[in-house]
């Protein structure tokens, strides 16, 4: 059984780490190399760093504070936020990172997905879906950091990507984002069930039996959060040991 990976994330903007709810009302947190340097640590099994408003701006990630960042940490780092050719992708992995998250790049041009999975591999390239329940109950993907719709469903467009080469595929619930009171367990565990490749749970971690419920009720194969990490009110090795105690297999030190 492989283990199941818990992932701190770092939202920035103008260089320093954010955070929301339900992608709105954000507020400072910290700086990214400091709460990076803590994470890797502390624990965690790998981190992600999002560009929050790279893609909304228009322009280019900022690759200063992600050489920075990579340079503070001994775990697995992926980045996302702006990502737009594949050029950007050899630029942010030169720049540190293991994996590339791309997002409304990937909606835009589909076939981004496969360029990257051809050139640098589909271990490196993870495909990261904003979704949204409708009034009708369809999850729909979302853009541009959650504020504009498109017409893609998401269950369809996981399975899209995973066939043009995405490696992993992370679920940014929209709805739960920031709430605390659990991931978004019915798309996570219908994603995860359907697709091949791992899938991370991202959005709603309150508690660390929300953690627990997704990794094993929601199938997923890692649990994303920020807040409770960010504030200190879940300890990353105490909840491994909680995890592991209650049969999850996760990486212990």
């Amino acid at each position: 059984m492989l283990a199941k990976r818990i992932i701190p994330c770092l939202d920035v903007r103008s260089g320093r780490v954010v955070k929301g709810k339900k992608f709105t009302d954000i507020s400072d947190v910290d700086d990214p190399v400091t709460l990076a340097k803590f994470y890797s640590t502390s624990g965690a099994d790998e981190l992600v760093f999002y560009d929050i408003t790279a893609s909304s701006e228009e322009r280019d990630i900022f690759l200063d504070v992600v050489e920075n960042t990579a340079k503070e940490i001994n775990i697995p780092l992926t980045v996302g936020g702006g990502i737009k050719t594949v050029e950007d992708f050899s630029a942010v992995l030169k720049a540190g990172a293991d994996k590339v998250s791309i997002n409304s790049s990937a909606v835009r041009n589909p076939n981004l997905i496969k360029e990257g999975a051809l050139k640098f591999g589909r271990q490196c390239v993870v495909l990261s879906m904003d979704i949204k329940r409708n009034s009708e109950g369809i999850w729909k993907v979302y853009v541009k950091g959650g504020r504009e719709e498109t017409d893609l469903e998401a269950v369809s467009w996981a399975l899209e990507g995973e066939k043009l080469g995405a490696g992993e595929i992370v679920i940014n619930s929209i709805d739960t984002d920031g709430v605390r009171e659990g991931y978004d367990l019915d798309i996570t565990k219908k994603i995860s069930e359907l697709v091949n490749v791992p899938v991370v749970a991202s959005g709603g971690a309150g508690k660390k039996e929300d953690f627990l419920t997704v990794l094993t009720t929601g199938s997923a194969d890692a649990a994303l959060a920020a807040s409770v990490f960010h504030y200190k009110e879940i300890d990353i090795k105490n909840l491994k040991e909680y995890l592991y105690e209650n049969g999850v297999e996760v990486r212990r030190i």
